[in-house]
């Protein structure tokens, strides 16, 4: 997310237009541990709308 300078807040609002319900203080805890599933990160990715992804 830093690259892309998106806040917290913002991604709360992008995964809440997408239909993910998701409260800020979970959803920080989840990003700084590292700690989520599959899903939530293609949630995230779909929400954040990458033109590209590569995977090294």
């Amino acid at each position: 997310m830093a690259k892309r300078t998106v806040t917290y807040s913002q991604l709360l609002e992008r995964l809440e237009s997408i239909g993910v319900q998701e409260d800020e203080r979970n959803l920080r805890n989840k990003v700084s541990r590292g700690k989520f599933t599959a899903a939530f990160m293609l949630q995230c990715l779909t929400a954040l709308g990458p033109r590209q992804l590569q995977l090294d």
